[in-house]
Order: structure tokens, then sequence, then C-alpha cells
């Protein structure tokens, strides 16, 4: 732009004082080429009143004004410049910003609805001496491989369960116990007491409606028997499904930098997806209609490491082989895996399974009050 101006100047003379001026200046700069020490000496000479850019302005009024001009175009490209960059940082800023505002957002409608309904709903314990039948319809093929005494399991792992392994030979003295959610977002077959609106193939971010109001039954029953309970009910699966896994171990090793543990439950719901219709149930008594449970323990087998497996899983035996005594079959057999799933975060962690995606809500919901008094039996 700088040339192009100067070449259409009209006024001849002045283009000859340009030209002149040009050539003033690759004299005086030769006069001027820095010597060592000299570089400030000589942008003082260069920059100063009667230095050479003063000099040209005095003599070549045209140059001074077209130097400004030129600083004015580059000044106002810096901060256009500048102004991008923040609009960038503040668009990226926002964006989280908004993400967090409306998870909050819905954390704050669901503990208000939660409310809510704990103020509807009484706490009822269970009663002990009923009568249990399995009423699954079209129940999956049992395929369980091991077993010490009624409880049964299912090993997917490449080691030989021993009588020792299995053996529930613990004592478990720690009353805390830390409840989440990895899925927090798995939920049920909708029902007219339990009506939702999913937001996913069995899923909704209304946790009132999910597995995480099926923990916060466990979490109320459990401390009718005065347990310490830690029930986090933040999502782990929403707005990202990928890495749920690694945001609840996040989510755990803070709960238990403050409440020590040793019993860790990860509460999920059957992820059985070929068969929507499959409701694994048991009958309690004569009207307690209850969603089977499961339990699924991890290993090293897989090549993480987990120095707690094999507590982890003599614990769910202990507390499944008393359900077996008390409420024969609200209990399916205990699934053994490679995987680790976060439990090498405590002695007797594990992940239970409450009922499948053709359960009710409701029917898991009465899960938790037999589960919460056959763990106080053990516990």
């Amino acid at each position: 732009m700088f040339n192009v101006t100067v070449l259409k100047m009209k006024d001849i003379k002045k283009y000859f004082i340009g030209a002149l001026s040009m050539v003033i200046v690759v004299i005086i700069i030769s006069k001027y080429f820095p010597k060592p020490g000299q570089e400030k000496k000589i942008t003082q000479k260069l920059m100063g009143e009667n230095g050479l850019l003063g000099c040209l302005e005095q003599a070549v009024p045209s140059v001074s004004s077209i130097n400004e001009e030129y600083k004015k175009i580059a000044k106002e490209e810096d901060i256009n410049v500048e102004n991008k960059l923040l609009q960038g940082v503040l668009k990226t800023q926002i964006s989280s910003i908004q993400g967090i505002e409306k998870i909050e957002k819905i954390e704050q409608e669901n503990k208000e609805k939660e409310q809510e309904i704990e103020e509807k709903e009484p706490i009822e314990v269970a009663q002990t001496g009923l009568g249990t039948q399995v009423i699954t319809n079209n129940p999956l093929k049992d395929n369980s491989n091991t077993q010490y005494g009624k409880v049964k399991i299912k090993n997917e792992t490449d080691y030989q369960l021993t009588n020792e392994l299995l053996q529930p030979d613990i004592t478990i003295e720690n009353k805390n116990i830390v409840l989440f959610h990895t899925h927090s977002c798995e939920s049920y077959t909708t029902s007219k007491a339990y009506p939702y609106t999913p937001t996913g193939n069995f899923r909704t971010t209304d946790l009132n409606f999910s597995v995480t109001r099926v923990g916060t039954e466990l979490e109320n029953q459990l401390k009718q028997y005065q347990y310490n309970v830690v029930h986090d009910t933040s999502y782990h699966d929403y707005p990202a499904y990928n890495g749920s896994y690694t945001r609840s171990l996040a989510t755990v090793e803070n709960i238990l930098k403050t409440t020590p543990s040793d019993i860790i439950i990860d509460v999920h719901r059957d992820a059985i997806g070929s068969r929507s219709d499959y409701a694994p149930t048991v009958k309690i008594g004569e009207n307690d209609v209850a969603a089977q449970i499961m339990f699924v323990v991890g290993t090293d087998n897989g090549g993480l490491w987990h120095p707690n497996w094999n507590q982890n899983l003599k614990f769910a035996i202990k507390i499944q082989e008393k359900a077996e005594e008390m409420y024969p079959g609200l209990f399916k057999p205990i699934t053994l895996t490679k995987s680790r799933y976060n439990q090498h975060t405590g002695k007797y962690a594990s992940i239970i399974e409450v009922g499948a995606t053709g359960n009710t809500l409701e029917q898991c919901l009465t899960s938790m009050k037999y589960l919460a008094k056959v763990m106080e039996q053990v516990i």
C-alpha cells in the first residue's frame, strides 16, 4: 500500500524529493552502521528529534504523514488480532461455563425433586422370615460354573477358584460405606408410579428416575441401621459416556481422602441390551416384588494392578451367603471378570447391578430395602 501511494503522486517534484530522500537514507545508514557497543547511541540518533527519521519527516512532510498512517493501520491490526484472540478465549470459557451451569441446574432440579420424594415416601425397613420366589419371565440361562455353598459364581477369569479363595473368612469392622455410580444415567422401564422422559436408550439425566435414585434408597435404608454412608450423585457418564470409569475413580479417591472406607459400592443397572423386556424379579412375602441383584467382582487377570480382588470376592460371597439364608433368590450368580472396574480402591469394593432394563424403578427400590437388611446382619 505504501509504494502504490507514492507512485501515484501527481506532483513530480515530490517524487524526486522522495527518491533523493532514499539516497540520503542509504548514505546515512552506512555512516551510522552499528559497531559493537554503539547500538544504543545510533538508536538515539535515528529516533531523536534531530535524528535521521526526524530530519526526513521535516524534509519530506509526505513521508511523515504516510508513516503516521502506516503506524495507525498497524496499531489497528494489532488491536484486531488481540480482540480476535480474546474473543476465542471468551468463547471457549463461556462454552465451558455454560456446560457446567447446565449440569449444576439439572443437579439442583434433581435435588429439589429428591427432597419432595423423601417427604412423600417414609422409610420402611425390611422384615425377616418372609417366603421368597423367583418369578422372572423368560429368564436367561444360568451360566454359573463354580459354587460355594449356595452361592453360585460365573467365573470368567483364568483363575481356578479354590476353597481358600472363596471362603469368606473376613471380619468387616469399618462402618463407613461409599456409594457412587459410574453410569449415573442408567434407567428402567417407565411405570405409572415413576414415569419419566428418557434422554437415551434406557437412560435419563433426571437422577430421580435413574439408578442414582436406587443408590439414594440404599443410602436411606443403611442409615436406618446407623451406618455412615457417603453417597455421591455426580454425573460420570454425562455429557460424555466414554471416560466414565476414569471420572468415577477420581470421585472415589477424593471421597476416601476425608472418609476412609473399606466398603465401596458402584451401583449399576444390568446393561443387557439384547432383551429390553428382561426383568429378573423375585417375590418376597405377600406383596413385595423386587428386582434381582448381581455382584460383579473384578480381578487383576486383565493385567491391571489389583491386590484387593480376592478380598472383594470374599465380601461379595459373605453378603450373598447371608442373603441366601434370609431371602433366597434375591441375588443372581456372582460374575467374576478379568476387568478391574476401579475396585482396587477398597478391601471390599464391588459393583452391584440392580435389576435390568425390563424392571421398574419401584422394584429396584424394594430390592434396596432387603439388601440393606442383609448387610446389617453381616457388617
